[in-house]
């Protein structure tokens, strides 16, 4: 103990703010801590080629069948390809916030949650990383479309609009995989709720088909914050739409609902776990 004093550690402070999360110890500069961990995030990304093609290929095969199948109903590609580039947004956090719970039982999320640091700079670090592996493989597929899709072809303005606007939607569901993988104990459970919550979260947000009016399936897509993302990526990729929600009210719903779950994430990260003392 005497070897920590003398290099200037303190141990118990150490072990205080692992106990009690709002402790005001911090010894080391947080933005540094938050630049570490997305990186990591990234390094760990291209490590695993697999991960590329399963947030990647899966929305793309979708698009391609849904495309082809609902093509006699009118319902073709272009009007797919804004809702399959939230749909890869989404797996993109999915995949990238189960990270959080290898990192629980690996023990390196131990050993971040006892350093000196700030609990909102652990995650702000795995929320931005997941959002920039997120934007990496939309900006790939936004690519392809704007390549391959006629009718994708926005203006310089538009695209960089639509880009801005992917970032929005990109952080929101990053930190509500956060959110969601936070309490979970292992992969299977992560995975459970994914196909509970998450997915048909995506199915009701006018991704897959329009939704009809003054129905109880209007009003849930109406409360589903991903709808606005829906609207707002196609309103700059593909067609105006004419009716609600308008653009402006999709920028709005998507900046409260990034901030909403990013705060929330912030914290939710500063309460304790039974995860934290495996």
């Amino acid at each position: 103990m005497s070897l920590l004093t003398a290099q200037g550690i303190d141990f118990g402070k150490m072990m205080s703010t692992a106990i009690n999360p709002n402790s005001s110890v911090a010894t080391v500069a947080a933005w540094p801590v938050v630049f570490s961990l997305a990186s990591r995030e990234l390094v760990r990304f291209f490590r695993e080629s697999k991960r590329v093609f399963g947030a990647l290929g899966q929305p793309i095969i979708f698009w391609l069948l849904f495309s082809e199948g609902f093509a006699p109903s009118g319902l073709e590609y272009t009007h797919f390809f804004p809702g399959v580039l939230v749909m890869i947004l989404l797996f993109t956090a999915i995949f990238s916030t189960i990270s959080i719970i290898e990192d629980r039982r690996e023990g390196f999320l131990q050993g971040v949650l006892v350093a000196p640091v700030p609990r909102w700079a652990m995650v702000l670090g795995k929320i931005l990383g997941g959002t920039a592996i997120a934007m990496l493989q939309g900006l790939v597929f936004l690519l392809l479309g704007w390549l391959f899709v006629t009718d994708v072809s926005p203006s310089w303005s538009h695209l960089l609009l639509a880009i801005v606007f992917m970032s929005v939607v990109a952080l929101a569901l990053t930190s509500l995989g956060f959110i969601l993988a936070w309490r979970m104990n292992s992969v299977q459970g992560y995975h459970a709720v994914m196909s509970c919550l998450l997915f048909p979260m995506w199915l009701l947000s006018g991704a897959f088909f329009p939704s009809g009016k003054g129905d109880w399936l209007s009003w849930v897509v109406a409360f589903n914050p991903l709808t606005y993302g829906v609207t707002g990526l196609r309103c700059y990729l593909t067609e105006p739409v004419a009716v609600a929600p308008t653009l402006t009210f999709s920028w709005v719903m998507m900046l409260l609902f990034a901030l909403l779950t990013t705060g929330f994430a912030c914290q939710i990260a500063r309460t304790r776990t039974t995860g934290d003392l495996l």
